[in-house]
């Protein structure tokens, strides 16, 4: 679970001028059909799915704006996982809608897992919305936004089944920086965790072939991407569907040899189909970063049988000490999910205990989400919305401390610090991650220097650390002061 993403700001767009220029340029193979901006909420998947109809409606003519007022037309691709991130993508519509009634902008398109998972009835809940498409719809959106503009009104709406394979994700026109991307492997998801709803907006597991993700790969690395993070509802099972095993390691391989590429970030990892030879992979790896983004939700087996998670707490724990014993600097980061129904005071315990013992290094704690369409709301035991939000704050409370403690041991530490952006306010700091950082979701290091550059990956010294945040100088600097 990621925070939104919303591009009409312009703090998530590429920070060097080149970028943010071939963003907003209009295509030279197409005449102007019109302009257009984009809300895009949610996960890194939707995010690609996002940049595809960025590139796909720039091929045909469309040209990218800053703001929305003023625009042709808005697109809000929108999330649908959990109840807040669905107000939000209610909120984005309406705001959008308000702007079509004041004049600002003529018509709004919603796409994304809401409207995949409320259809039709998404124009009865927010009257004014012009065209509603689904997520494997994605690819349509030039026709859908020529359609609206001529005046064509008769198919509203555009729903396609899911695919067998994953669609196409190349010529995307990206949002995030030119040296970081994410690269989707697969769409949909087998598992059936009766608390998620998204096998039934995103379908069933679809592996991306090994010849097309690598072609993405390329084409990213031709686009100047140092770091790739490889995203999908289920990255272990990466070719179970399509190979009849799983190829994550074969895949890995095979993307380390792509030249240009840097850092390869894994993300999404469920438990099952850890083998020794995906973690002798990342052990020895010199692309592939020891960060591992591992959803684990909770360790009472009474509670992960009720939520189908399929893996008890005993392997959990011995995957967890296998991965800490060989995987060198190895951070971890997880999720928990607290007040899913029936779970006791003392099933919560376990759980803050758990989180005590192995001390994750990245953390993110949830309240349990009532989903009306999912197994997990029919289950006795629903707990008052004061106890789930009271476990949340206990939870992240003792993790907060363990990050803050894992940050205040850094100092000192050497170690690469890739540079996303150039501080606002002063020309000598500039702003990066550290292996031990994903995109948007973890914290940052304030690295202060002149002459860095952004997408520059620079060894930094570290010489303080404020919460999640570290800060540090240049190793070069640093190492100079010293003699």
């Amino acid at each position: 679970m990621n925070l939104p993403r919303s591009l009409p700001t312009l703090d998530i767009l590429p920070d060097d001028d080149d970028a943010s220029s071939e963003l907003f340029s209009a295509s030279s193979h197409a005449p102007l059909r019109g302009t257009f901006a984009l809300v895009t909420l949610g996960c890194p998947k939707n995010l690609v799915d996002s940049e595809r109809m960025l590139g796909l409606l720039r091929d045909d003519g469309w040209q990218l704006v800053k703001e929305p007022r003023g625009s042709d037309l808005v697109i809000v691709n929108t999330c649908a996982f959990i109840d807040q991130s669905r107000k939000e993508s209610y909120g984005a519509i309406e705001e959008m809608i308000a702007l079509k009634v004041s004049g600002g902008t003529r018509g709004v398109i919603v796409s994304g897992c809401l409207a995949e998972r409320q259809k039709e009835a998404l124009f009865e809940e927010c009257p004014g919305i012009d065209s509603v498409i689904g997520v494997f719809s994605r690819d349509e959106i030039a026709r859908v936004a020529e359609r609206l503009i001529g005046g064509l009104t008769e198919q509203r709406s555009l729903f396609r089944p899911a695919p067998s394979q994953p669609l196409e994700d190349r010529g995307r026109l990206r949002v995030t920086p030119r040296h970081m991307a994410y690269l989707k492997i697969s769409e949909g998801c087998d598992r059936t965790c009766t608390f998620c709803a998204i096998p039934k907006m995103r379908g069933k597991h679809a592996t991306k072939p090994f010849e097309e993700v690598l072609r993405e790969a390329r084409e990213l690395a031709a686009d100047g991407v140092k770091e790739l993070v490889i995203v999908a509802q289920d990255t272990t099972y990466y070719g179970m569907d399509l190979y009849g095993e799983p190829r994550l390691v074969e895949l890995l391989a095979e993307l380390e040899k792509v030249e240009g590429i840097r850092w390869i970030r894994l993300m999404y990892l469920y438990p099952i189909y850890f083998s020794d030879a995906l973690i002798d992979t990342i052990a020895n790896s010199t692309k592939i970063i020891p960060y591992l983004d591992m959803p684990l939700q909770h360790a009472c087996d009474a509670v992960l049988k009720r939520m189908q998670r399929r893996v008890g707490r005993a392997p959990t724990e011995v995957l967890l000490h296998r991965l800490r014993s060989q995987i060198p600097n190895l951070v971890i980061r997880t999720t928990c999910i607290t007040g899913f129904p029936g779970e006791t005071d003392e099933q919560f315990e376990e759980l803050f205990e758990f989180v005590k013992k192995w001390k994750f290094e990245r953390l993110g704690v949830f309240p349990y989400s009532f989903e009306p369409d999912t197994p997990a709301a029919r289950l006795d035991g629903h707990l008052p919305e004061e106890v789930k939000l009271f476990r949340r704050d206990r939870l992240m409370s003792l993790q907060q401390s363990i990050a803050y403690d894992w940050s205040r041991r850094q100092v000192g530490k050497v170690f690469d610090v890739i540079i996303d952006s150039q501080s606002s306010t002063r020309a000598d700091v500039w702003i990066g991650r550290s292996y031990a950082d994903a995109p948007d979701i973890d914290g940052s290091v304030y690295v202060t220097a002149s002459g860095l550059r952004v997408g520059q990956i620079v060894p930094v010294e570290i010489v303080a650390s404020s919460g999640y945040d570290l800060a540090g100088v240049p190793a070069e600097i640093a190492s100079a002061g010293k003699q």
